[in-house]
């Protein structure tokens, strides 16, 4: 065989090619469907909900539930901080083990200031998602 017909006899290669070809793309293409029927479901969420959340007369702040998912006391975490010097407040609540449309509860807080502002946070401790985040102005 000489050598320039070797270089042209090249019938071989392409088969060959497209094969390995076809086994990757059917490798890769049943590899994506597997991460989307096994490892891929719905995320968690929260519930969503419409809150409202005010000062009383008594220093304390009122959290009603408007609208929207039962949020449940034992999958939800509160974290009051004080605006200003964003410290941690240590507070009280009395929040109903399934807190529903037309509820309430109140948040008894020994730091609160008057003047001051207040954030309360409610988050879901399941999804690791907000249900709520509101600012509370106490005094004027």
């Amino acid at each position: 065989m000489q050598i320039p017909e070797m270089f042209k006899k090249d019938d071989a290669v392409s088969p060959v090619i497209g094969v390995i070809l076809m086994v990757a793309i059917t490798v890769i293409l049943a590899a994506v469907i597997a991460a989307f029927v096994f490892g891929l479901g719905s995320p968690e969420s929260a519930p969503q909900a419409s809150l409202k959340m005010s000062s009383n007369v008594d220093g304390n702040i009122t959290v009603a539930h408007q609208g929207g998912d039962v949020i449940f006391n034992d999958t939800t975490e509160l974290i009051v901080t004080n605006v200003s010097s964003s410290d941690e407040l240590n507070v009280d609540y009395n929040m109903q083990d399934e807190f529903s449309v037309g509820n309430s509860f109140e948040i008894n807080g020994t730091s609160f200031e008057f003047n001051s502002t207040t954030n309360v946070k409610l988050v879901d401790t399941q999804s690791d998602q907000l249900i709520s985040d509101q600012n509370v102005r106490f005094g004027n």
